[in-house]
């Protein structure tokens, strides 16, 4: 049976990466795993995804530019009609770098920037000066027309900051700002866990970005927690700048957990393992001993997960089920079945206190 494929594929290139981030979903290190995918290899998984007919191609690491053949990867997936971004600490572009990119094809630049000051930044990333030389690659990435974004990592360390990290990626010119809910998975569970957010933390956060959307002149996106597209409908966001169609764009907007779902994502690792999110780390294949194509087809660990009538507990309950159906990922890191109810989910306990009321005043 045919199943629609992912819009989104990212691909891990490479563990190899010159900071060592508390966060690291991929646990990244300072020199390249030993059975990562070759050149030609990666070639045949750009065939792959050019026959597909994926909708984006995110190409990061570890840092994707440590890798000596990332531009032939780029051009050659370029030339096979893939929308290719880059995910970058940014501390290795700078204006030759960024107009290399360009010609190779690469569309977008998704850079890191994880504070609002260099102390908190660097802390963070676990080296000093990073944060001068992300803004340096920045800044090349703008001075070139290199489109960019800045992703941003949600934490209880920045709650304070979430003001100031926006109107720096306004500043800067950034086309997008996307907030990563930190979830404790790779290196965070050893590193961080005590950053996540609580979940009246994280209800006060996805309400402030919600409503800062209105007189933010670009598009605010939230990955890892699909209620925040609910609060998008349910305050009826209108932003100012742009039509309000464009919101529908955004991660999970009424279509829940992208993990491993038709028209959502997919994650290969750099040795060719074959993930449902970067989240959500649970084997599913290898395309070294079969397709992309197949794995997605195949799965029984995807076809499970794609029945949202197979949710558990208060997600399986939930009236959201559908268009929300909780962060997969963080269900599995803190309680081992990725069929649970998300931990982090503020909406499913007061969903079930408001059913117990109407259920007291029926009787």
């Amino acid at each position: 049976m045919q199943i629609r494929p992912p819009f989104m594929v990212s691909y891990s290139i490479t563990t190899k990466c010159n900071l060592k981030c508390k966060h690291c979903y991929s646990s990244s290190v300072n020199q390249s795993a030993p059975d990562e995918l070759s050149t030609e290899e990666a070639f045949g998984l750009m065939d792959d995804l050019s026959r597909w007919g994926i909708g984006l191609l995110i190409i990061d690491g570890g840092e994707p530019l440590c890798r000596e053949d990332i531009l032939d990867v780029v051009k050659y997936a370029s030339s096979k009609g893939i929308r290719t971004t880059i995910g970058s600490n940014g501390t290795l572009i700078d204006e030759a770098m960024a107009r290399k990119m360009l010609d190779a094809g690469v569309m977008s630049v998704a850079i890191s920037v994880d504070g609002a000051d260099a102390q908190t930044h660097d802390s963070f990333r676990g080296m000093s000066g990073t944060f001068e030389q992300t803004l340096k690659g920045v800044e090349a990435c703008r001075n070139t027309g290199l489109p960019f974004q800045f992703n941003m990592v949600i934490r209880k360390e920045t709650l304070a900051q979430l003001e100031d990290m926006l109107r720096l990626a306004l500043d800067y010119g950034a086309n997008a700002a996307e907030f990563f809910d930190l979830v404790a998975a790779g290196r965070a569970k050893q590193e961080c866990k005590e950053q996540v957010l609580s979940h009246d933390e994280r209800k006060w956060v996805m309400e402030w970005l919600a409503q800062s959307q209105e007189d933010c002149p670009i598009v605010i996106r939230v990955p890892a927690c699909p209620m925040y597209p609910l609060l998008l409908q349910q305050k009826h966001i209108q932003p100012k700048h742009f039509p309000a169609e464009m919101l529908q764009r955004i991660p999970y907007y009424g279509r829940g957990c992208a993990a491993g779902m038709p028209m959502g994502y997919v994650m290969v690792l750099s040795n060719g393992e074959v993930n449902p999110c970067m989240l959500l780390q649970i084997r599913l294949g290898n395309i070294r001993e079969q397709s992309i194509i197949s794995i997605w087809e195949n799965s029984p660990t995807l076809t499970e997960l794609r029945q949202r009538e197979l949710l558990k507990g208060e997600c399986g309950d939930c009236p959201y089920r559908g268009i929300c159906s909780g962060c997969r990922g963080r269900a599995y890191e803190e309680t081992g079945d990725m069929m649970a109810t998300d931990p982090g989910c503020w909406l499913a306990p007061e969903v079930a206190k408001e059913r117990e009321k109407q259920l007291r005043s029926i009787g």
